[in-house]
């Protein structure tokens, strides 16, 4: 088949306008994905709704993507590649891992692939790639099964140099199996290297400017994603998430406004279109940048909307989670303890989001001077770290360990035991510093940097809590709270200076 390159034209989001006897009925605008050219052996017929598939497959719309696929395999049986696809519309790489249906469902299509044979090596280099991800799921842990799929796309991607997808596909692949421990970015930078020539050549294709936000999703990246940011959403804003995804590196810079606006019109496209883990997504993000602007009035109306979804479960991660932090934000940042020690998880959350809560809880009630009501939560949180040790959720435990140390720390500080409290805080404070964040999380509720700050200034210590904030805002630029807390401390320390910086910081 002919290589074609297209831009995705049809109608994915109908904007309705009432009509009258001497009016015309108004036509939906465009729908607008990028520009996707992967070649196949499949049927002509086929190419333009193939790559649109991949197209949508790669702004993480992955109902859709599955449905265009389907569409694909229906129209021409003889597609291998259409059920590849299917299968990786299965496979969210950056996500949690899929579900027993989820990997029932793509290894059926990849079986199927399998059987169709013929189709192109390349092709046939994809769905074995694919194949390796799906194969032993029963015994084999995700982790290694992503790193077997990432080693196949790597020979993929040198066997077909020039082939976009083969790179684009590889460097997604790199990111998902970045360790969060690294510090260097090893794999995020080897990543940025593929996907760089392909969005100076290609600034159309919504995987190139997509993975490469993902790719400088960190404190040290951050800046160098400023571009893929600002093209993502006029890239694919057919798609929620390409709506949501600049947010990322704008959250890292703190630039705030920018951030409310893209997940806002991410919270109106995800709502249009029904989806509702993309939708409180954005909202999570949306909440959190609120509150740094100092927005309270503004963060209460997106609580008050989650609120009128009414009771969810928390099975579903992204849901769950989102749900789950949005509230916790507003009564944490806020420091309406009473409002946060009423919190309560979701039905079938997963320790790491139940944690959340429990956390929130035992923080407020030791900060309201009620160190002994924080028991029970406490030892909540260390229930859901033993879980998560024994499931071998590595990263979520250290997550819900750091959790775990704050909640213990500030009861030590309620009960008059500074130095073993600072001693906790300050162990909590590089434990979380040495991982990365997740992307499912615009940040922690509160960086454990920027609370020790707080706790050495409950403790008349300025300049240390200085230091501590300045660190914080290092990590995580234009948080308010490290901000206010930094103002306070170079205020008390005599630091004029500073404190002129940090309040002109906080006006911005």
């Amino acid at each position: 088949m002919r290589n074609t390159a297209v831009v995705i034209a049809a109608c994915l989001i109908a904007c309705a306008v009432p009509a009258s006897s001497q009016e015309m009925h108004s036509h939906p605008p465009p729908e607008k994905l990028g520009k996707v050219a992967f070649q196949t052996t499949c049927a002509p017929r086929v190419a333009l709704e193939f790559e649109r598939s991949v197209a949508l497959l790669h702004s993480f719309a992955y109902t859709a993507s599955e449905q265009a696929f389907r569409k694909v395999a229906a129209d021409d049986p003889t597609c291998a590649m259409a059920h590849w696809g299917i299968a990786m519309s299965h496979y969210h790489q950056l996500w949690s891992p899929p579900g027993p249906s989820d990997l029932r469902d793509g290894a059926a299509e990849i079986e199927q692939a399998v059987r169709l044979g013929g189709g192109s090596p390349r092709e046939k280099q994809f769905i074995a790639a694919a194949a390796l991800y799906y194969k032993d799921s029963d015994h084999v842990a995700p982790p290694l099964r992503a790193a077997a799929y990432a080693d196949a796309m790597s020979v993929v991607a040198q066997s077909n140099p020039k082939d976009t997808e083969a790179q684009v596909f590889y460097a997604l692949s790199l990111i998902a199996t970045a360790s969060p421990q690294d510090a260097t970015h090893a794999k995020q930078k080897r990543a940025a290297d593929l996907l760089e020539p392909v969005f100076r050549n290609q600034p159309d294709h919504p995987g190139a400017a997509h993975y490469l936000i993902h790719a400088y999703d960190s404190a040290e990246l951050a800046p160098r994603g400023l571009a893929a940011a600002r093209a993502y959403s006029k890239i694919a804003p057919s798609a929620p998430h390409a709506l949501h995804m600049p947010s990322h590196i704008f959250t890292r810079l703190g630039l705030w406004r920018d951030s409310i606006a893209s997940n806002r019109a991410a919270q109106a496209a995800a709502h249009a279109q029904g989806d509702q883990g993309e939708e409180l997504h954005a909202m999570d993000y949306l909440t959190y940048a609120y509150l740094q602007q100092g927005q309270e009035s503004d963060a209460a109306r997106v609580i008050a909307a989650l609120q009128a979804v009414g009771t969810m479960a928390g099975s579903e991660f992204k849901i769950g989670y989102a749900a789950t932090a949005m509230p916790v934000r507003f009564a944490i940042e806020r420091r309406r303890w009473r409002d946060a020690a009423e919190l309560r998880p979701l039905p079938q959350s997963a320790p790491e989001v139940a944690a959340i809560v429990y956390w929130a809880r035992a923080v407020a009630n030791a900060r309201a001077g009620n160190p002994q009501d924080s028991n029970s939560d406490i030892a909540q949180i260390e229930a859901c770290l033993q879980q998560l040790l024994a499931s071998g959720n590595q990263y979520w435990a250290s997550q819900v360990d750091v959790l775990d140390k704050e909640a213990k720390a500030w009861q030590l500080a309620a009960s008059a035991q500074p130095v073993e409290s600072l001693a906790l805080l300050r162990v909590a404070a590089d434990k979380e510093d040495s991982v990365e964040k997740l992307p499912v999380t615009p940040g922690p509720i509160v960086p454990a940097r920027e609370q020790l700050g707080e706790l050495l200034l409950q403790l008349n210590q300025p300049q240390q809590a200085l230091r501590e904030f300045q660190a914080a805002l290092r990590a995580a630029p234009g948080r308010r709270g490290a901000l206010t807390g930094a103002v306070e401390a170079a205020d008390l320390a005599g630091d004029m200076r500073t404190a002129s910086q940090m309040r002109a910081r906080l006006k911005n």
